[in-house]
């Protein structure tokens, strides 16, 4: 039971999961944790999987098997080529005039599930995750790349700035939404 809850945690989160944090979410020793990683890796770490699991300095991952790296990424830059949907532009932009926002902040002004959305905009460079030690949550920001494609030298120079960046309702929703979910 261990190592299926272990092996989901890994599958839903979307980054390297230190081993200290698993230990310390599942209340594990190293000696029970270090069994499970290694069941997991013996399972999937082989040609015939098309997942395998990433060590690296303390922290563990699912990634594709590296034999399939040539039809990934042909997949990913088909799924990240052409231009952005609406929902798209709808979550960058509220991302650049109220940046860095956490997920749930940006539900909450949208209205609608963004998971794919963002995933979406990381992966063609337009934002980047950074976690909020305030916060205790990963916020969200437009990226250097995303500055530079528009022209602008800083995100200040986007239009309306300084109005939107502290527009009244949209403050008042963000603080509905923290008011739901103290941290």
């Amino acid at each position: 039971m261990i190592t299926t809850t272990v092996e989901s945690l890994l599958f839903a989160s979307a980054k390297p999961v230190s081993l200290a944090a698993l230990k310390k979410a599942l209340n594990l020793d190293d000696a029970t944790l270090g069994e499970a990683v290694d069941d997991i890796r013996r399972r999937f770490n082989v040609d015939g999987s098309g997942i395998h699991l990433l060590t690296h300095e303390g922290q563990v991952q699912f990634v594709t098997n590296p034999l399939a790296a040539e039809a990934v990424a042909a997949f990913l830059k088909q799924e990240t080529a052409g231009e952005l949907t609406r929902p798209s532009l709808e979550a960058l932009t509220i991302i650049a005039y109220r940046g860095p926002i956490t997920k749930p902040e940006l539900e909450q002004i949208r209205g609608v599930n963004c998971s794919l959305i963002l995933r979406n905009l990381a992966m063609r460079g337009l934002v980047e995750e950074r976690d909020d030690a305030a916060r205790l949550q990963t916020v969200y920001a437009v990226s250097t790349d995303f500055l530079r494609h528009l022209g602008l030298h800083a995100i200040e120079e986007l239009p309306e700035y300084a109005q939107l960046h502290g527009h009244e309702r949209i403050t008042q929703l963000v603080q509905e939404l923290a008011a739901q979910n103290p941290v």
